[in-house]
């Protein structure tokens, strides 16, 4: 009988601890796949030759739409259970009301359906991104999981490099920005986006690299660099290196209101001398005086119609991602035909305010530039400052300085965008609570 009985626990232990493996394997795969799907997404190495701008902002991709949403409702399974707590941290004020404004801006969009459709995968890839952190165990689980995507990514690119040539480099054939060609562009539809995301997964390379791994985290460097110097992302470059230079400075000022100055100067500074250029003439002549071009190739006249625009919708906007590619733009007066064909702004900030109006614009600077930036101040001070968090430092800063240049903001699933998110929601999460090893 004894025999029997201790056949049946050691059969037990073993189903327990089979399910707990399938467990762990669902949660890497998740996680993994979840990054891998927002970097590369399931329609990459895009033909520019036969691009249309519809396919770019129409949103309309049932696929993207299902596989986002399926993967919020799995991840939400394997974290929610276990992780009531940290994930109700989240009910913050700043959160809840930002989140109830953009609900408002659905509602009174000038084109319903379509603020309805990008909501709906924003919301779903933000849900995502909440929940990610809560899937490794561990640290050191978490370190190889980022090392798998990253490394991935990087692999896919350079096999589309290598292989399909024409659908990862700019051509001459492209129907836009013929003048690219040669630039890399990988996986994704751009240069400045491969650029960008090549720079975060340098970040992260880093971070790897510090966390034990640094076979894998120099591979990741390497090759992140490699790519961003063929993409010619000079501005992705400069804001990278402005990022690493304020990044080790804050590790020695531990003043939040000097480290506020520091960091969040150069963000005033650069839409001051970009979009201000058109709003002001003092700093119109400020920015002709500078030795560089802050137009940034001719983006005024896009500034000039954006401004124009917001100012007989100031307070509600045009509805969530309601401007460009739907009848705002269509129907224009004639010589501005050429506002049909342009995609967003070129500035994250001015989009936002278009969209959501301006106290969207005021929401969104609360919630993903000052909160943040106190995360990171309260995770330091709470001993939370290692790789993990300088890494998050970087990508967050990094991208609200983008922003100035390129618009990703609430861009549904876009790469730039939930990379910025989950760096938001890593230092929410590292002011609160300790990180096991």
């Amino acid at each position: 009988m004894s025999q029997l009985l201790a056949t049946s626990e050691a059969s037990a232990l073993l189903g327990f601890l089979r399910r707990q493996q399938v467990v762990v394997v669902l949660r890497a795969a998740t996680f993994i796949g979840a990054l891998l799907l927002a970097w590369i997404s399931l329609r990459p190495f895009v033909d520019l030759a036969e691009l249309d701008l519809a396919d770019m902002t129409s949103g309309n991709e049932t696929m993207t739409y299902a596989v986002f949403g399926g993967l919020a409702l799995l991840t939400a399974l394997l974290t929610i259970p276990e992780n009531r707590q940290g994930l109700a941290t989240l009910l913050t004020p700043g959160f809840l009301i930002f989140g109830a404004w953009l609900l408002v801006s659905v509602v009174t969009s000038t084109d319903l359906m379509v603020s309805v459709k990008r909501f709906t995968l924003t919301a779903a890839a933000a849900a995502v991104a909440s929940m990610l952190f809560f899937l490794p165990r561990s640290q050191s689980e978490m370190a190889r999981w980022f090392a798998v995507a990253v490394l991935g990514l990087l692999a896919t690119c350079y096999l589309g490099i290598a292989f399909v040539p024409n659908l990862s480099i700019h051509l001459a054939t492209d129907l836009q920005e013929p003048l690219l060609a040669g630039d890399w562009r990988g996986v994704f539809g751009h240069k400045n986006v491969a650029a960008a995301v090549m720079v975060m997964m340098l970040f992260l390379g880093i971070y790897i690299m510090r966390s034990g791994l640094p076979v894998a985290g120099f591979a990741c460097v390497a090759l992140a660099a490699i790519f961003i110097f063929n993409a010619g992302g000079k501005s992705a470059f400069a804001l990278a290196v402005i990022t690493f230079v304020l990044s080790f400075t804050v590790t020695i000022v531990k003043s939040f209101w000097l480290r506020a100055i520091m960091l969040l100067s150069p963000l005033l500074l650069l839409n001051l001398l970009s979009v201000g250029t058109v709003m002001s003439d003092r700093l119109a002549a400020i920015a002709d005086a500078l030795p560089f071009d802050t137009s940034f190739t001719g983006r005024t006249e896009i500034w000039i119609f954006a401004l124009q625009s917001l100012r007989p919708r100031l307070w509600l906007g045009y509805g969530f991602s309601a401007f460009w590619g739907t009848g705002a733009t269509r129907a224009t007066e004639a010589g501005m035909e050429w506002t049909a064909t342009v995609a967003h702004s070129h500035n994250g900030y001015l989009d936002t305010a278009l969209t959501t109006g301006v106290p969207g614009l005021v929401l969104l600077v609360v919630v993903l530039v000052i909160v943040p930036l106190r995360n990171f101040h309260l995770a330091d001070r709470g001993g939370n400052s290692g790789p993990l968090t300088m890494a998050l430092l970087r990508i967050w800063l990094f991208g609200i300085y983008l922003a100035g240049f390129e618009s990703f903001f609430l861009d549904r699933a876009d790469p730039i965008w939930f990379t910025l998110l989950i760096a938001v929601f890593g230092l929410h999460y590292l002011a609160r609570f300790r990180t096991a090893a």
